[in-house]
């Protein structure tokens, strides 16, 4: 005769609930271990960014707020979260002592400013999360293109800055300066394309943008590409267009802002800025059609 096993419901679910209380045992435990090798920082803004980043870490920040001094005698380093144009008041109140622990995290083309400042070899991270509100957890940028994750770090702090997002269940890749300027210019290059496409089609996400102008956005993506290769002296990685658009995708609800492409047509270091100058400097020699060029113009009109 055959065995029979009998498993009752209340069996099973005692099973269930064990290997799920042990799972998320283990999950707590390995975060919380985690959490206790994040190196502590000075955090300079207290909005959506900065907050996630002392929400990841194990408590021993010390949160910076606007107006406020960044501390001379608290080592570590300095996570500089606020705004493009913030960052003057940023390093008039951070003593000069304290300057090399400066780790930016800016969107946008911040090296001609940096190199003003004799900061050319500044940390930077280049920061593919989103916050969308004040408090709650960051969504990682990943895609289908690369399901690894975007962001990157450079710097002496890099790695601290890596273990920080991977506590807090964020992908963070530690980069040498050559490999973290070329992304840093492709995602440049995505703020530029689609903030510039968006300005000219009024209330279009970065979704819509990709879905339904991506003939439009694809070609500023190549000339702006092509452009900042030539003066950087530099190759990017092939499919660069399909990889700025599998990114659109990940964030397809976020809006086209026409202050994005302001700044681009200004040539400030927000975020248009790098490559706005290099087509400016360059403008005599490029053979293309300057398809940016009318987006410019249109977005500084509105």
């Amino acid at each position: 005769m055959a065995n029979v096993v009998s498993l009752s419901s209340s069996s099973l679910f005692f099973h269930y609930h064990s290997h799920l209380t042990s799972r998320s045992f283990t999950a707590r435990a390995m975060a919380s271990t985690i959490k206790s090798k994040v190196v502590p920082a000075v955090i300079v803004g207290g909005g959506r960014v900065g907050r996630a980043l002392q929400d990841m870490g194990s408590g021993d920040d010390f949160l910076v707020k606007r107006g406020e001094p960044v501390p001379l005698d608290y080592k570590g380093p300095v996570f500089v979260c606020t705004r493009n144009d913030d960052l003057e008041a940023v390093l008039e109140a951070t003593p000069r002592s304290r300057w090399d622990d400066l780790v930016f995290f800016q969107n946008g083309m911040l090296e001609p400013w940096l190199e003003s400042k004799n900061l050319g070899d500044a940390d930077q991270v280049l920061a593919y999360f989103a916050v969308s509100k004040l408090g709650e957890p960051p969504i990682d940028g990943k895609t289908d293109t690369n399901p690894e994750g975007l962001t990157a770090a450079y710097g002496k702090w890099a790695s601290a800055v890596a273990e920080r997002l991977h506590a807090g269940c964020l992908s963070c890749k530690v980069l040498n300066k050559d490999d973290f300027q070329k992304q840093m210019l492709e995602k440049l290059i995505w703020i530029s394309a689609f903030m510039l496409v968006g300005a000219r089609h009024p209330g279009a996400t970065v979704g819509v943008v990709e879905k339904e102008y991506r003939s439009e956005v694809s070609s500023l993506i190549t000339e702006l590409a092509s452009a900042a290769a030539a003066e950087k002296k530099l190759v990017f990685e092939e499919a660069l267009v399909d990889r700025l658009c599998a990114y659109s995708r990940a964030v397809a609800h976020f809006p086209t802002a026409v202050k994005e492409a302001r700044v681009a047509s200004n040539f400030q270091i927000s975020n248009g800025g790098m490559v706005g100058s290099i087509l400016f400097r360059r403008r005599q020699s490029l053979k293309e059609s300057q398809t940016h060029v009318p987006y410019i113009q249109h977005g500084s009109k509105n």
